[in-house]
């Protein structure tokens, strides 16, 4: 009933918007990382949405402006929110122009706002997506100019109002970006080390692994504490959204900050004060913990993770079931091959020798380098950090005579999924 309720105090604020996008009902597509598409689903299914359909790069499901906020406040693994406006046909540029100048943007952006246009082309009719920002930031300003005898300012930064085209073929479908940044950058990254593992990536990561209700979580080789930080919003069913002040939707004509305040505050009550388990978080670099400490505390998530400074081989593994992850350097873009291989062959002994009966997700971009950890996987998954290939490698690590640690019997579901039906967020 949750999402009911918010989604009514959302659509009935002000009757002067009837039949603003914040009441109609339009496809709804969430973009993704390669490869995270099917946690992406979960994530909206679990959530109370339908998925009507899932791409490599992204889900789509169908829902208002209003669900579109809530997409942006719940969701972990995605990256921005895409509200379509239409989706017409056009061969050349000229009929893409007119597409886009047909629409009423006066019905949805004030013409005092700030325009940014984004687009992802592919057509025979245009080869740069630059061309077709311009087109399409042409036909959005003539048409504003024309109808209300002003131009928006516009540019680059996601600080506004903000449009995306998709033209494919001689199809072009019209989206407002009710995320402008993406979801991505929660905004607590205020410190950061080299080669930092974006947040909806971790989160994906964490996904896959399968850690379940119960499971302590052990992060060595932290960084800047993205897994850790990730796992404890998890852990604390905090929305991630809840972490930034700004979003594309807010700049859309409709939006109200009374029901933004008022699902916000939903939102939060959901969270839960205590994680009910430890999530540890270990680097050799001080800095490194330091960086980490630092975001933790712009997450709110400071009190919630244990830090040390210390080798990996030194980090705490706490009594009860743990899943350990590690995302160790690649020898790409950091690091000495050589001396990778030996990092790579102790990060093995100390899984066999002080984390038995428990799990461990490694996530590296080198399959070379893995195969000196030595142990057999129980799943290989690929995902993409940036350009690299990389593998999540998870292993069932044995007690000590060979046997293996019962499964937990939620280990499909991450942890903030598991939720009685009374918080679970219903579909209209």
């Amino acid at each position: 009933m949750a999402r009911i309720i918010k989604a009514a105090k959302c659509l009935s604020y002000d009757p002067d918007f009837a039949m603003s996008l914040f009441e109609t009902k339009s496809n709804i597509l969430i973009t993704c990382g390669r490869g995270i598409s099917p946690y992406l689903a979960m994530e909206l299914k679990k959530t109370g949405f339908t998925v009507t359909s899932e791409h490599p790069y992204g889900v789509e499901t169908e829902g208002t402006m209003c669900d579109a906020m809530t997409l942006n406040l719940a969701v972990r693994t995605g990256q921005r929110v895409l509200y379509r406006i239409t989706s017409q046909k056009a061969r050349t540029p000229k009929e893409f122009y007119h597409v886009l100048r047909d629409l009423p943007w006066e019905e949805y952006i004030d013409p005092n706002e700030y325009l940014t246009v984004t687009s992802v082309v592919d057509t025979q009719s245009i080869r740069d997506s630059r061309f077709a920002n311009l087109k399409a930031k042409d036909a959005i300003v003539d048409r504003l100019f024309a109808e209300m005898g002003r131009r928006p300012d516009s540019g680059p930064e996601r600080r506004g109002a903000t449009v995306h085209c998709y033209w494919k073929g001689d199809r072009c479908d019209i989206y407002i970006d009710t995320s402008g940044e993406p979801l991505s950058k929660r905004g607590y990254r205020v410190a950061s080390v080299e080669a930092p593992l974006q947040e909806s990536l971790a989160t994906a990561l964490i996904m896959a692994s399968g850690w379940s209700d119960g499971e302590h979580f052990v992060n060595p080789m932290c960084g800047s504490g993205t897994f850790a930080i990730e796992a404890a919003l998890m852990a604390l069913d905090r929305a991630p959204g809840l972490l930034r002040n700004s979003f594309g939707f807010m700049h859309i004509k409709g939006f109200r900050k009374s029901a933004w305040k008022s699902m916000r505050n939903s939102w939060n009550r959901r969270s839960k004060i205590s994680a009910g388990i430890r999530i540890i978080a270990t680097d050799i670099d001080e800095t490194a913990v330091a960086a980490a400490r630092e975001n933790a505390e712009a997450a709110g998530m400071e009190s919630f993770i244990e830090f040390a400074v210390a080798p990996f081989q030194e980090t705490t593994i706490p009594v009860g079931r743990c899943l350990i992850m590690i995302n160790p350097e690649y020898g790409k873009r950091l690091g000495n091959q050589h001396e990778l291989e030996e990092v790579y062959r102790r990060m093995g002994d100390f899984l066999k020798q002080r984390c038995a009966g428990n799990r461990a997700a490694i996530f590296t971009g080198n399959l070379h380098l893995a195969k000196n950890i030595g142990l057999k996987t129980s799943r290989r998954l690929t995902f993409y950090n940036g350009g690299i290939e990389c593998r999540l490698l998870c292993y069932d690590l044995y007690e000590g005579g060979g046997k293996k640690r019962p499964p937990s019997a939620n280990r499909e579901v991450p942890s903030s999924f598991h939720r009685s039906s009374e918080d679970k967020v219903n579909r209209e």
